[in-house]
């Protein structure tokens, strides 16, 4: 079979066929009901506010369902998921339930399809794969289903443009992260290809310093210790910082790589002047539109912040602890995996109190105020519906307050 016949990216035409099965399993009638009363409601002493955006957006939906889909369509092959269809425990145990198998990657985030055959259909996740692991997967010949989200795909257009350029893409993400190393893959496609990877501004300074080779900056030997595992092979600053492109992993924090697109901008200005600056410092944002509108309604939200924000959503899930992490600067703050981390029967919320993924999860007792109070919810781009609703329930649980047309929709006490 040729790439055309076992390579699809549009789904099989099964939509309507699972879409019945996606609804009974992620959708909440009890968030469909808040967001109609214009995304405020109150139960007994506790006034429930939501984000105007949250939860999934249409790069996971469209992910879930050709999960769904291939499932549907291949029922007798082996079907396997690079990595996670998206960072979301829930759903990701639903591809596990579907018989679904995952391949996870080694310490350094490569993948073995030693196993893979022609006979099987592989899911590439919405964050997309490497170029190196997407050829290794196309010479096995098997059905290659790819739920890339389209704004990765926008991301990646523009760093093979700036390595076609002979620009660097030096690229505001986590090296770990899948999308990352999957965006900085697409500087291969040209033998003079670049790329550094900065995961925030503290790093970028460093870069910046260097490049302006401000007092106090970082020796050349120490610049490459510190960004060696970040940057591609035979990375050499004092070259490779000549010219350079912005870009960022979509769901990072967009005012975070605003800044940065501006301090390097600034630090080669300040290196080079303004002529160099002009022909050789390109800028993007490349943010996504569902990362930015769910940014945005909590910017929005903070103007009056909730006396407590919850925060849904898987503690690997970038643009879910960039949500918690705008939070935590205005109001007491839980970002919480799944809705099953706040029980109902002991009245503890388990959640993680700090944005780095690694951060240990906590348990809190007595974590809700005394008498009536705001409780603002959010979720990231992974988040079902249903654990939202089911979020809910639970804390209203907690406050002995029963919703019971909605029961069905949870099993608070457990």
């Amino acid at each position: 079979m040729t790439i055309e016949q076992t390579y699809f990216r549009k789904g099989f035409g099964l939509k309507s066929e699972v879409q019945p099965l996606i609804d009974a399993e992620y959708q909440s009638a009890l968030v469909e009901q808040i967001r109609a009363e214009g995304y405020r409601k109150t139960f007994g002493d506790v006034t429930v506010r939501l984000a105007e955006e949250f939860g999934f957006c249409y790069g996971v939906d469209r992910a879930v369902d050709y999960a769904y889909e291939t499932r549907a369509k291949f029922p007798d092959k082996r079907v396997y998921l690079v990595g996670e269809i998206i960072h979301n425990p829930h759903v990701n145990k639903r591809m596990t339930d579907m018989e679904i198998e995952f391949i996870h990657p080694d310490d350094d985030g490569n993948f073995d399809f030693s196993h893979v055959t022609k006979d099987d259909a592989v899911l590439i996740p919405a964050f997309g794969v490497t170029m190196a692991a997407f050829e290794e997967l196309k010479k096995i010949g098997c059905v290659l289903v790819d739920t890339t989200c389209g704004s990765v795909l926008l991301v990646w257009k523009r760093v093979e443009s700036y390595a076609k350029d002979g620009f660097t893409a030096l690229i505001h993400g986590k090296y770990t992260h899948e999308e990352s190393r999957a965006t900085a893959s697409q500087v291969n496609k040209h033998p003079q290809g670049k790329y550094l990877i900065v995961r925030d501004m503290d790093e970028a300074m460093v870069v910046c310093d260097y490049i302006a080779k401000r007092p106090g900056h970082i020796s050349r030997e120490d610049f490459l210790l510190r960004f060696g595992m970040k940057a591609s092979p035979g990375f050499d600053p004092d070259r490779d910082l000549e010219r350079m492109g912005v870009a960022n992993q979509t769901t990072m924090l967009a005012n975070e790589s605003m800044a940065i697109g501006a301090k390097l901008r600034e630090a080669v200005f300040e290196a080079h002047g303004a002529e160099h600056t002009e022909e050789n410092f390109r800028s993007f944002g490349t943010i996504c539109s569902a990362t930015q509108e769910r940014q945005d309604a909590v910017v929005k939200m903070m103007e009056t912040p909730p006396d407590i924000m919850v925060v849904i959503g898987g503690y690997n899930s970038s643009n879910t602890n960039n949500l918690a992490h705008m939070c935590r600067q205005h109001t007491r703050t839980f970002h919480v995996e799944d809705s099953i981390c706040v029980d109902a029967n002991t009245g503890t919320i388990r959640h993680k109190p700090e944005i780095d993924v690694h951060a240990p999860e906590v348990a809190e007792e007595d974590w809700m105020p005394e008498g009536p109070f705001e409780l603002g919810i959010t979720a990231g781009a992974s988040t079902p519906n249903n654990k939202i609703g089911d979020a809910l329930l639970r804390v209203l649980a907690i406050r002995g307050v029963s919703v019971p047309e909605m029961d069905r929709e949870a099993a608070p006490t457990s």
